[in-house]
This record gives C-alpha cells, sequence and structure tokens, in this order.
C-alpha cells in the first residue's frame, strides 16, 4: 500500500470516487467481502479518509483504528457527520466543500419559498388532475410585504439573503452572534425572530448543539400566516411538531428539502397539502456535484503533496506537513 492511499468507507456517488482514483490509488471499502478484516490489516497503512456521505459516522471509535490518520476529506458543506473536534485534537485535519454549492442551495431555497406560499405544486397537480375545465384553483397568500428571517447567516445564508432582498422581502437573522458589516437586524432569540417574521429560512448547520432548534414554540412564533423554508439539515427543525403546526394551521405551509432521518419521510408529512417536499436536491446539479467532488480531491491531492489543504474545517486547522512521505 503507497503512503498516500485513500480508503471510502462507503458508497456515493460515482463522480467522488472516480476523480480520487484518477489521481490516488483508492480503496473502496464496501466493496471488500468482510470490511472488518480488510480493515484490521491494511488501517496502520492508511493515512486519508475520502468521507462521501452521512450514512457511514466518523467518529472517535473509526479514526481510532486508523493510527496514523491524517487527513478526513468530506464531500459537502455539513461535516456534523465526523468527530472534528477530536479529529482536531489528534492532528487530524478535517475537509470540506464550501463555497461551490452556495448560489446552488439558495436557489433552491428561493425555488421552494415561491413554490409554498404560492402553492405551485398544488396548482400543477391540480391542473394534470383535470380539474381547471371546471373550476380555478384556489386564491393564494403572497410573497409581497414578508419578512424573511433567516437561521444561520454563512454563506448559504447571505446568498438567500441576497436573493431575498430582490423578492423585495425584508431580512433579519438569527446566529450565535451578530455579524459586523452585516445589514440586517440581528436577533439574539430565535423565538423572538420568529415572532418578527413570517418567512423562517433555516440555513445553519446541523449537530447536536442545533438539534430541533426549532421547536413547536418557534413555530407558533411564525404563526397562521408563517412558512417555514429548511434547507439546511433535518435534524434542526421538530419533525413531530411541524407536522402538528401544518396540520392544524398554526402555520400556513413549509417547503422542505431536508428530514431527519432520510432518505425516510414521515407518512404524516407526505399527505399534508400545505408541505412542499424535494428529496434533497439542494446542491443536486451535475455541475455543482461535480465541482464538490473536484474539491475533495484538490484537498486529498493538496495533502499528499504536504501543502496545506484548502479547505479545512474550523476545528482542525493545518498545522504544517506531518512527515508525509
Amino acid at each position: 500500500m503507497k503512503p498516500h492511499d485513500v480508503l471510502m468507507p462507503s458508497e456515493g456517488m460515482d463522480v467522488v470516487a472516480d476523480l480520487i482514483a484518477g489521481r490516488l490509488p483508492l480503496h473502496r471499502l464496501w466493496l471488500e467481502p468482510d470490511p472488518d478484516a480488510w480493515l484490521a490489516q491494511w488501517a496502520p497503512a492508511l493515512r486519508a479518509v475520502a468521507s462521501n456521505g452521512h450514512q457511514f459516522p466518523i467518529d472517535p471509535a473509526f479514526m481510532r483504528r486508523l493510527p496514523h490518520l491524517e487527513i478526513v476529506a468530506s464531500f459537502g458543506v455539513g461535516y456534523e457527520h465526523i468527530d472534528a473536534k477530536w479529529a482536531g485534537e489528534h492532528g487530524i485535519v478535517v475537509t470540506h466543500t464550501p463555497g461551490v454549492l452556495d448560489d446552488e442551495v439558495a436557489d433552491i431555497a428561493m425555488a421552494l419559498t415561491l413554490m409554498a406560499v404560492r402553492r405551485l405544486p398544488q396548482a400543477e397537480r391540480f391542473l394534470r388532475a383535470g380539474e381547471w375545465p371546471k373550476s380555478s384553483f384556489p386564491l393564494t397568500a403572497s410573497l409581497g410585504g414578508r419578512t424573511m428571517g433567516i437561521l444561520g447567516l454563512g454563506r448559504i445564508g447571505k446568498a438567500i439573503a441576497l436573493r431575498a432582498e430582490s423578492f423585495g422581502l425584508d431580512i433579519v437573522y438569527h446566529g450565535r452572534h451578530a455579524q459586523p458589516g452585516v445589514p440586517y437586524r440581528f436577533y439574539p432569540s430565535l423565538a423572538e425572530m420568529a415572532k418578527a417574521c413570517d418567512i423562517l429560512m433555516v440555513a445553519a448547520p446541523g449537530g447536536p448543539e442545533t438539534r430541533r432548534l426549532v421547536d413547536a414554540e418557534v413555530l407558533r412564533g411564525l404563526g397562521p400566516d408563517g412558512v417555514l423554508i429548511n434547507i439546511a439539515r433535518g435534524t434542526l427543525v421538530d419533525e413531530q411538531a411541524l407536522i402538528e403546526a401544518l396540520r392544524t394551521g398554526a402555520i400556513l405551509a413549509a417547503g422542505l428539502d431536508v428530514y431527519e432521518n432520510e432518505p425516510n419521510v414521515p407518512a404524516e408529512l407526505i399527505a399534508l397539502d400545505n408541505a412542499v417536499l424535494l428529496p434533497h436536491v439542494g446542491s443536486a446539479s451535475v455541475k455543482t456535484r461535480r465541482a464538490m467532488a473536484q474539491c475533495v480531491v484538490d484537498n486529498l491531492v493538496a495533502w499528499s503533496e504536504g501543502k496545506p489543504p484548502l479547505t479545512p474545517v474550523p476545528e482542525t486547522p493545518w498545522r504544517g506537513s506531518w512527515g508525509i512521505d
């Protein structure tokens, strides 16, 4: 096994594996007849991991099995499936793919907003079912005059804000702290921001700290004309509380691209006519997914050449060469 061999623990998009294999020796653990036995034999020689999906947690137990691990290159912006804090404490750099998918996800965020407020999927189903000759589609709510509260004003949140402003929406935001130089009003309390807006856009990272941050209290704050849009992680929203809010009319509608237990979506949510549901396609264009895959490869190649990885996560800053051969 060569010094720069890369381990991919789980299957994902073919383009990721193909691009890595074009530059570095790649081992696909899921193809091994006995992955545990293979890993027990080869783990001491492995120093790089390519994480190709959230279905395989890169936790301390797994990283301990690779005693000479130096880098985990993850496909995607979110990396809550990786214990980055532990990795950083043990000299392992974790990289992700920020920037390359911001615009694509922001476009879907605004599309979901329009779809949910104006009931566009319902209108299309109405036409396809042959109902239009019988009657007009019911009038809908309007997007104009609304305030969008953005939970998580990072790169994607800012890209959404720019688009929302062009639609004439007022913008406010909530996060861990107020950001200098941002022209939008900051709310230190999510519950208070929910009361001040009627579109709540969820764009914050996942993980234990944000789990079910959008709960029944926040949804009540949005009110009966309120709309929830989630393009971040399903874990940020209390799914049962959302189902109840939609079912009872506590909020007007929701537009979701992510769910708590993907790809399993609760039947109660699917049955609701005021929920617009997409199968996690925020960044799912050929161009963007290839750019994400290339970012994974570029980080691994930089590491293999003893150079700083391009996009390390904050918990694992690059500390220089760790004796790479």
